[in-house]
This record gives C-alpha cells, structure tokens and sequence, in this order.
C-alpha cells in the first residue's frame, strides 16, 4: 500500500442512494483473493449493456468521468454484504477516494483498510457536490479537509488510526510489523520475568 496524503481530482458523481457492494462488485466476480483486475468488473451489472458494450447511460462511462479519482455518491453508499472486494474494485477502477453523506460502517472500515480514503460529510456538503460534478477538489488526510476550487474548505474527520495507516502506507499486518522490535522486546521482558 503506497501513503495516500493528499488526492487531487476532478469528481465523479452518482446521484444513486443505497449502492450495496453487490452493485459495486457482483457476487458472481468474488471468486478471487487478489485486487487485480477487479476494477474491469466494478458496477458489471451497471457499466455494461447485455451485450457487452458500455452502457451510455452509466454516469462512469460518460467521457466527463474518465479519469476521476474522486467518487461523491448519493446517501448510503457500500451498504449491504461485507466484501473487501468492493473498496478493492474501486480502488482497482481508479477510484482513489469516496465522499458521501452516508457511508455503511463495513464498507467504509474495509475501504479504509485498504487504501480507498471513505469521507462522510454532512448532508449539505455531499447535495453541493452532487450537484457540481466534474469539479477539482484535493482531499488532504493529514488535514483532513477537501479543498474546494474557491479555496472553501469541507472538513471530515477519520478515525486516528486509520489516518495513522493511511499516511504511513501501512495495513493492520504493516503497522504491526513496523513494531516487530518493540513486540519482541515486550516478549523477552515478559518471560525474563
């Protein structure tokens, strides 16, 4: 996992409220322990028409949103089944951060875990950006703040450790073996005395 400080980017935006992690990534597409390639499969049922082609009606497919990092979702966005997948699809998309006003608590502990930087804003703050999509915004960690184009500033809060692992670079398993030699010391005081 590489140290995720700031994101800069144009937003993508779907107006939907309640996209479950089946929409995101189909249970049909889990049959895999590795991230790669999942993000040819993020919102399958969604992005693509029966025959295959993009579905022009996917707010994603449309050319406004190649290449946005930044996804703003309408309320409740990753409810549903917990799957790791999900944050791995999105991540694996080029999805780099989620912003909304309602983030299921599983999807956003996942998305966390992974890399994927999951904002809850408040209700006013997430209908203004649904309704200015396309704009560059810069999502800072460290601050945690998202900078607007006028220089307006929306602040979040994340959980510290999380922010911690973020910053770092780290996974649960990184951050603890940063302290491989903190916990053996702990180890050998213990059974010395």
């Amino acid at each position: 996992m590489n140290p995720v400080t700031r994101i800069t980017s144009r937003t993508a935006v779907l107006v939907d409220e309640n996209i479950d992690t089946d929409r995101i990534i189909p249970a049909r597409f889990l049959t895999t322990t590795t991230r790669e390639g999942l993000g040819q499969r993020c919102f399958n049922d969604w992005r693509y028409l029966a025959d295959g082609s993009d579905n022009p009606e996917f707010p994603l497919n449309r050319p406004e949103a190649k290449g946005c990092a930044i996804l703003v979702a309408g309320r409740n966005f990753g409810c549903g089944s917990s799957r790791e997948h999900a944050p791995w699809a999105l991540l694996d998309y080029g999805i780099k951060a989620v912003l909304c006003s309602e983030i299921a608590d599983i999807f956003r502990n996942n998305a966390l875990k992974n890399g994927l930087v999951a904002i809850v804003l408040t209700a006013d703050e997430n209908r203004w950006l649904l309704a200015h999509p396309g704009i560059e915004l810069t999502v800072d960690v460290a601050g945690q703040f998202i900078a607007l184009p006028d220089g307006t500033r929306m602040h979040f809060t994340l959980e510290p450790f999380a922010r911690h692992c973020l910053l770092e670079g780290v996974d649960q398993l990184g951050y603890l073996l940063q302290r491989s030699d903190a916990i053996t010391r702990y180890e050998h005081q213990e059974h010395a005395a």
